[in-house]
């Protein structure tokens, strides 16, 4: 390693945030077999569906075991003989007309446009929940028209259509798993959920009075379809998409962003003053737009200190601020599909395995955090992990930078330059890289510059990923000033190898989305003029990398597409 051509600018030791005053209080231990703060349930009507599916489960076997399959035949067939009465050729038309949504058509058409909404909007877990269900639905169901064969009804006409057994109706069944679907995976919660489910019954209702009337099934028959297809669906998308975790919205918003009002924002409350003491009065959404991985979290609690003259709002009152990250099962999926997403397009570029859940996750980032406030970096401090869900869902609090900004909106100095650059360098005394220096995650404070968001970062990284670190952290600080400026400083705390070495390793990928933003929009070359006015370039540092894993996900990856795609044929081709 070449030797420094000067000694660093004595900038004095980094500083990092001291603690506010905060009020504690007696934490309590939530007793066995309690509920956490927020639990997963199916609510009442959820559980009264699935246990009416056993029931018609359960009866159907008590008719098979006590051979009275001709008592209910009987009693069915009194039923459609008492609506054949009343066929007239007005009411037949009316009949075919209100039946036609539980043909196969319709039910594609239906399929087709919930599968171009979902993938418009990009809501992925409710499409995967939407196809799961759907084909779960289909399989039972002909699986128990396959097991049953009750034939189709006699001693009555039938006039329309049908194909197959009989029991439970497989329109009926499939139409209603359909509907109910889509009220869950587009229609928002509250009054207009509770108006799609209305609109359901009723076209269920129809049908139903079709087909009977029609002859096509036997009441039985569409009693238990539309068991069957209400209550699998609604029981999936409760258990697998709730409204607090992935609400259905049409407003534009990362899906990252979980709603912290309500039942979520009462139970981080309560959590807060369980585990951690601390009293909190307001619970608000911070930063959004540079977070794309967790719900960031400005939290007022409760202060020992006296209220703040001249103050107002949440936090006027003697109140302190404190930062919490919420972090849901769903970020953990994303991270995963995100982490693959990489491994297939280019390779493992460092440590690219996902965490297997929240709990990790959200231990590996609060110890981060405090290695690098024992190892004097300017971080926030830790104060603890809070559960709302377990292995659900859970909250990173730290200390809050009042009065910081995001360094793009700061004025910056060759102070603050001297800075960044001096949290590089100290990263790389202790074997650490951060992984994601980006304008959203350097943030400024009287002068004084932290480092916040080490939810990526890394202890004993490969060199590379040091490299880039520094040439990141250039960059952030020449969106402000120049590189020119930026560069000078750098050659006072770094070699000239170092400083060539980090730009030949960063280029693309290898910077933060957020920051190629910020590149593309200025109308500067910032990144060629590093690279012009350094002494010397090295030869780029490859980023593609083959490996025998790659190969075999690539592989894994594209034979999951092709059975999907039969899947997907198949199902829309699959007799109703």
């Amino acid at each position: 390693m070449a030797a420094l051509p000067h000694a660093p600018p004595e900038t004095g030791p980094l500083r990092r945030p001291g603690l506010p005053p905060i009020r504690r209080v007696h934490r309590r231990r939530r007793p066995s077999g309690e509920p956490p703060p927020l639990p997963r349930h199916l609510n009442a009507s959820g559980r009264w569906w699935l246990g009416l599916s056993a029931g018609v489960f359960l009866a159907w076997v008590l008719v098979v075991v006590t051979d009275s399959l001709a008592l209910v035949d009987a009693v069915d067939t009194s039923v459609l003989r008492a609506f054949a009465e009343l066929r007239s050729p007005v009411l037949t038309d009316v009949a075919e007309v209100t039946g036609v949504l539980a043909g196969g058509r319709a039910i594609h058409v239906l399929w087709l446009a919930n599968l171009a909404v979902l993938v418009v909007f990009r809501r992925w877990h409710h499409l995967f929940v939407w196809v799961g269900v759907g084909l779960l639905v289909v399989n039972a169901g002909v699986l128990l028209t396959r097991t049953l064969q009750r034939p189709r009804p006699y001693g009555v006409e039938v006039l329309g259509d049908w194909s197959g057994y009989s029991m439970p109706s497989l329109p009926v069944t499939v139409l209603a798993a359909f509907l109910v679907s889509t009220v869950y995976a587009l229609v928002p919660a509250g009054r207009p959920r509770t108006i799609g489910k209305a609109v359901v019954a009723g076209l269920l209702t129809l049908t139903a009075l079709s087909r009977l009337y029609l002859a096509q099934d036997h009441p039985t028959d569409v009693l238990a379809g539309v068991v069957l297809g209400v209550a699998l669906p609604l029981a999936a998308f409760r258990l697998l998409t709730p409204n607090d975790v992935h609400p259905v919205r049409y407003r534009r918003g990362s899906p990252a962003h979980l709603d912290v009002s309500g039942a979520r924002g009462a139970a981080i409350v309560r959590a807060l003053q369980d585990q951690l003491g601390l009293l909190a009065t307001d619970v608000a959404p911070f930063g959004l737009a540079g977070s794309g991985g967790s719900t960031p979290l400005r939290i007022a609690v409760k202060s020992d200190a006296g209220p703040r003259d001249g103050a107002d709002g949440p936090g006027a009152d003697g109140d302190s601020y404190v930062f919490g990250k919420l972090y849901a099962a769903t970020h953990v999926r994303s991270d995963r599909w995100f982490k693959l997403g990489r491994t297939l397009l280019y390779g493992r570029m460092e440590d690219e395995k996902p965490f297997h859940s929240v709990r990790r996750l959200v231990q590996y980032e609060d110890y981060v955090l405090r290695v690098f406030t024992d190892a004097g970096l300017p971080v926030p401090q830790p104060l603890g992990i809070v559960e709302i869900t377990p292995e659900r869902e859970y909250l990173l609090v730290a200390e809050f930078l009042r009065g910081a900004q995001e360094i793009g909106d700061a004025e910056i100095d060759d102070g603050v330059i001297d800075q960044g650059l001096a949290v590089v360098r100290r990263m790389w005394d202790i074997g650490a890289a951060h992984r994601d220096i980006k304008p959203a995650n350097v943030m400024v404070r009287g002068g004084t510059l932290y480092l916040i968001d080490s939810a990526f970062a890394e202890l004993r990284p490969s060199p590379w990923r040091q490299a880039v670190d520094l040439a990141n952290m250039m960059l952030v600080l020449a969106l402000r000033t120049d590189a020119e400026r930026v560069l000078a400083r750098a050659r006072l705390r770094f070699s000239d190898e170092e400083l060539a070495e980090a730009f030949a390793a960063t280029r693309g990928l290898t910077m933060p989305s957020q920051l190629r933003r910020c590149l593309r929009a200025d109308a500067r070359d910032l990144h060629g003029d590093f690279l012009r006015l350094l002494p010397y370039r090295l030869p780029p540092v490859r980023i593609q990398r083959w490996s025998w894993r790659r190969a075999g996900l690539s592989l894994v990856a594209l034979l999951g597409l092709l059975l999907a795609a039969v899947v997907l044929v198949d199902l829309l081709g699959s007799p109703l």
